[in-house]
């Protein structure tokens, strides 16, 4: 699996951060936020993520958790959960592959950078903050 480093990144200090619960009830809390659990899955960890926008680029409120108990995939194992980050990816528009414009983050997250120090701009930083002190009431009930 290829990994790729996000251009910009920034942890967001919680409360949330080596919280453990059953996943089952994990998702039944995030989902309404409208974070996805489905893809991410490596050995024994995972990520939730939250897209807040795909233009230009893409941005995510990401999660990282681990299988503290079970197994990886299963809604019965429980989870930890890791520090929340923020992080951006800029890629160059207009790539045209087979006559095809490509315009979608799948074709584009392996595109060359557009800019060399990309930054995480402060509007979705501010939307990253409320969102985890959002999540870290949710989760705390």
């Amino acid at each position: 699996m290829l990994h790729r480093r996000p251009l910009a990144m920034l942890e967001l200090r919680s409360q949330i951060s080596g919280l453990q619960m059953p996943m089952k009830e994990l998702e039944q809390k995030v989902k309404p936020f409208g974070f996805t659990i489905e893809s991410g899955w490596e050995y024994d960890d995972a990520y939730m993520d939250y897209q807040m926008a795909d233009n230009h680029g893409y941005h995510f409120l990401r999660i990282p958790f681990s299988i503290a108990v079970g197994e990886n995939g299963s809604r019965d194992a429980t989870v930890v959960l890791g520090m929340p980050f923020l992080f951006s990816h800029r890629y160059q528009s207009g790539l045209d592959h087979e006559g095809i414009t490509a315009y979608s983050a799948l074709w584009n997250q392996f595109s060359s950078q557009e800019e060399k120090d990309t930054y995480i701009d402060q509007a979705y930083v501010r939307e990253g903050v409320m969102l985890v002190r959002e999540l870290e009431q949710a989760l705390s009930t």
